[in-house]
């Protein structure tokens, strides 16, 4: 293993072109200098230094020459961790949740501009389904989240409507049988709706496909595996809308935060949100 002590006094030896100029320059003896040299050459096997008949100025060898890249290069690197570590004990972690259904690249760019303006901040970011992310935020594993839910059904820093419909397969027909279903696991609001209109219409449907991605879902309606309910984001080019099922009323999504105060950060985070999503105040004062 090379030394980086080791490293350093050899660099300042090559760059004074002296023993002398480099022990005053790290501040030590200059038999101290030329003793961490010898035992770098010792180390490595090879001569790195060739010493005038003073023994004071120096050459770089060809081993030398060859060293002396990969010793920048080491220092450079070790001066690098250590400020990242020091500066990471400052560093506050906000974690965040978000629908899987949400646009990851819009976020992304958002949360983009909150670290630009608050360096101090570190973000963690978790997606999952809405009831999923309520449980985190009930345990503490999360600070914020978006999730959906039904219109006005608690508080919140700010909310908006999101309208749903019913999509299927280009080549689907849904005016007759039972209806094959694609729909997200047991808890998530898009299946609750689906369930109830087609129960309260009458219409007989079984359960075709099942997942917990938003890509698995959007793929078997898009193939003709079942019908199903999405928002209106979520929808594909190669999506139909059904016209002939019970219309959807809208959904809510919603920020929220866990119990308790919040800190000076992850409030600015909520402000941030509010103001770059462009939805309105929600329960809290």
């Amino acid at each position: 293993m090379l030394d980086l002590e080791l490293l350093k006094t050899f660099v300042c030896v090559v760059d004074e072109g002296s023993f002398t100029r480099a022990a005053e320059r790290v501040h030590r003896t200059q038999s101290t200098v030329s003793q961490q040299v010898r035992k770098l050459e010792d180390l490595v096997g090879h001569a790195l230094l060739l010493r005038d008949r003073t023994g004071l100025n120096v050459a770089v060898t060809e081993h030398g020459e060859l060293l002396i890249h990969y010793a920048r290069r080491l220092l450079a690197l070790s001066a690098e961790a250590t400020q990242a570590l020091a500066s990471e004990v400052d560093l506050e972690v906000l974690r965040i949740g978000m629908p899987e259904d949400f646009d990851a690249r819009r976020m992304a760019l958002i949360l983009a501009g909150f670290t630009r303006s608050h360096p101090q901040a570190r973000l963690e970011t978790l997606s999952g389904m809405s009831l999923d992310l309520r449980q985190r935020l009930d345990a503490g594993d999360i600070d914020i989240a978006l999730i959906k839910r039904e219109p006005d059904s608690g508080p919140a820093w700010a909310t908006w409507p999101e309208r749903l419909v019913w999509v299927k397969g280009a080549e689907f027909d849904t005016s007759s049988g039972v209806l094959p279903l694609a729909l997200f696991p047991q808890g998530c609001l898009y299946r609750q709706r689906a369930i109830r209109l087609l129960d309260v219409a009458q219409r007989p449907w079984r359960v075709a496909f099942g997942s917990h991605s938003l890509t698995g879902i959007q793929a078997a309606v898009a193939s003709g595996l079942g019908i199903s309910v999405l928002p209106v984001s979520a929808v594909l080019p190669e999506h139909q809308l059904c016209t002939d099922l019970p219309e959807l009323a809208p959904t809510e999504l919603a920020l929220v935060s866990r119990e308790g105060v919040l800190s000076a950060l992850q409030r600015g985070l909520v402000e941030f949100l509010r103001g770059e999503l462009g939805v309105d105040a929600g329960g809290f004062a």
